[in-house]
């Protein structure tokens, strides 16, 4: 018997379970992997916004990551808000000494509802010590802009130089995502390989789009733990993302952009 893939999270804590820890949580055990957690960061917030942050301490991220790889093997692991750049160059360290065979950064700047969720030192820490280090980096068009300091993609012909511009950085591949263009669909593109390859998607109208990015992200983790290929993983996610959104109207959660439907498949 092929043993259960174990995933980990390095990322911040939603209360409103919609995003952040919780949400990669739901998304590892439906996408069949056994998942883990590192918090980076305690947040006050619901559907509605942000109240309030309280910081780890870069030396205790340092204390969670190592107790996990002392005792588990990880075949995957997510990064989502390291908050500062003392975390980001902490959890840096902390994968040059583990080496784990996939890393998946989603560089989350900014909430759902437009609270700040990355100093402006951390940037530069993201630019340059945790994206070298990407298996796949998950920015959407402002996050990738901010990354490159370059102006916003506003088409398809932008974002591919975008996510090729991102793999020049260090990265294994970039995959940039479209919901910030003014379209009907919602088109993403990975750039792996030397090769770019879109991926459709369909626009869903919604306000259920709380912690879309962190879903993401983890399940592209979850599939690469199982498959190793990041043209499969990307493709898988986007499915399960798809159909989590389009079951989101299933879930009645809070009163401003609701959570995905994590187990539509299941629930």
């Amino acid at each position: 018997m092929t043993a259960i893939r174990n995933v980990l999270s390095i990322a911040g804590s939603d209360p409103s379970g919609g995003a952040g820890i919780q949400a990669d949580l739901k998304a590892f055990s439906a996408n069949g992997v056994y998942g883990m957690a590192v918090v980076t960061a305690l947040t006050a917030q619901n559907t509605q916004g942000v109240s309030g942050v309280e910081l780890v301490s870069p030396d205790f991220v340092t204390r969670q990551i190592d107790a996990i790889f002392a005792d588990i093997r990880v075949d995957a692991v997510k990064i989502g808000m390291v908050a500062t750049a003392g975390i980001a160059a902490a959890i840096a360290a902390a994968m040059r000494r583990h080496r784990p065979a996939h890393v998946v950064l989603d560089p989350v700047m900014i909430a759902k509802g437009g609270d700040r969720l990355l100093a402006e030192e951390a940037v530069v820490a993201m630019r340059s010590e945790l994206l070298p280090l990407a298996t796949m980096i998950t920015p959407n068009i402002p996050e990738a802009a901010v990354l490159l300091g370059a102006a916003e993609a506003a088409d398809s012909g932008q974002m591919e130089e975008a996510a090729r511009a991102l793999t020049a950085l260090g990265c294994g591949a970039a995959l940039v995502k479209g919901g910030h263009l003014p379209a009907a669909d919602s088109p993403d593109v990975l750039f792996a390989a030397g090769r770019a390859t879109w991926f459709e998607g369909r626009r869903v109208e919604t306000r259920n789009t709380h912690g879309t990015g962190c879903t993401l992200s983890s399940a592209i983790a979850a599939q690469l733990a199982l498959t190793s290929d990041p043209v499969e993983s990307v493709r898988r996610a986007k499915a399960y993302v798809a159909e989590a959104i389009a079951a989101s109207g299933r879930l009645g959660v809070g009163s401003g952009h609701g959570p995905t439907h994590h187990f539509h498949a299941h629930w």
